[in-house]
């Protein structure tokens, strides 16, 4: 396992924050019976938030993790990381990768 920078893991860990701090928002709009179209607004933002936030990890394991994998001759992580874009839903992200 390699580990990521400290100034990587801080930027991660402000993307969660602001995550959590859109969440906070929606419980509030919801609490105080905003409408739905907002509501759902602000959850589609979240889900963008959350995606963008994982491809960013995804970037990151790929340039040290499988990167390290790859230079020790683990040809496999290509596969296991090509089977994770596709378990996660982001096809469209390993035919960006690929090409």
């Amino acid at each position: 396992m390699v580990k990521r920078e400290i100034n990587e893991n801080e930027l991660l860990n402000n993307r969660v924050n602001k995550i959590i701090g859109q969440l906070n928002g929606i419980n509030k709009m919801i609490n105080e019976y905003r409408p739905c179209q907002d509501i759902l607004i602000q959850i589609a933002a979240v889900t963008s938030a959350t995606k963008s936030l994982g491809q960013e990890l995804l970037k990151n394991h790929m340039h040290t993790c499988m990167k390290k994998d790859i230079l020790d001759n683990h040809d496999e992580a290509i596969d296991e990381v090509v089977d994770l874009m596709k378990r996660l839903g982001w096809k469209d992200i390993v035919i960006e990768y690929l090409i």
